[in-house]
């Protein structure tokens, strides 16, 4: 993690950027990331990637010809340089609420590959913090193997945690009979489900999410344990990481390995490893 922002790693590794240490990635629309501060709105920064088949011979001219496009076609379009990017750079106004804002655009890439940026302020507000994260923005050479890498949770990670453990809870309401509360006694229905019988070793959903209910319980009883995105080659999963230590827990893996290779999952064994090793750090 950059120590003067946070970094982010778009879904497909296409590109990295840095944005600041108080802010936050939100929900937006599809492939569309957006990302603000919770405590003290400064503006949304929002950025959308789009990618032409390298196997197109104009591949890559792409990013070139969209901001020639953009400069041809929008009359208020200017051409700057945001740090080492060749934008075209317009703004738009509007009012809501009867609050008047400013969108700041930004029409940038490279080769295969098209960002479209926009800041949305209060009008007259700054727009400094936009272009320092545009001035980080990499991108990502495809094929190339890059080091794994750990940071804040995203959006999309946060919605595959919420699915699963929505589905471990339900199932183990109905299959028990009892509330899932993501507390340490919930560790002994979950051990219920692993032994019932009622799943097989081809479900893997199931005992991913099985291991995402365990992690709600890791995060909820351990001081400091919070969910993160791991980046790893090709995969891209949600983990768990106490603080700024080494101590990682990957819930997924944790109970799927053991089922696929036919061991047995003891998740009070778990429980009680990882808290010595969080203890072990602090």
């Amino acid at each position: 993690m950059n120590t003067k922002g946070k970094k982010f790693i778009s879904p497909g590794a296409w590109f990295s950027l840095v944005y600041p240490l108080d802010w936050c990635e939100f929900e937006d629309t599809e492939n569309t990331f957006l990302f603000y501060n919770p405590d003290k709105w400064t503006g949304n920064f929002r950025i959308s990637a789009f990618k032409a088949d390298p196997k197109l011979p104009e591949a890559m001219s792409y990013a070139k010809e969209a901001l020639e496009e953009e400069l041809r076609d929008n009359s208020s379009a200017v051409r700057i340089k945001v740090g080492e990017w060749d934008c075209a750079y317009s703004k738009e106004m509007f009012q809501e609420e009867g609050v008047y804002y400013t969108s700041h655009i930004w029409i940038t890439g490279r080769g295969n590959l098209v960002f479209e940026c926009s800041f949305t302020v209060a009008k007259g507000g700054n727009v400094k913090e936009a272009e320092t994260i545009l001035s980080s923005i990499e991108v990502r050479t495809e094929g190339k193997r890059y080091p794994k890498e750990i940071i804040p949770i995203r959006v999309l990670e946060i919605g595959e945690v919420n699915e699963a453990f929505e589905w471990a809870s339900s199932t183990v309401k109905k299959q028990l009979k009892k509330d899932f509360t993501s507390s340490a006694e919930d560790i002994v229905k979950l051990q219920q489900m692993i032994d019932s019988g009622n799943f097989n070793a081809k479900q893997r959903d199931a005992w991913y999410s099985f291991g995402i209910a365990f992690g709600t319980i890791l995060v909820n009883e351990i001081d400091g344990m919070e969910w993160v995105t791991v980046i790893d080659g090709n995969r891209e999963l949600p983990a768990l990481r106490f603080g700024e230590t080494d101590v990682m827990v990957y819930p997924q893996q944790l109970v799927w390995d053991k089922v696929k290779e036919g061991k047995s999952c003891h998740l009070q064994q778990e429980f009680e490893k990882i808290k010595e090793e969080v203890e072990k750090v602090i």
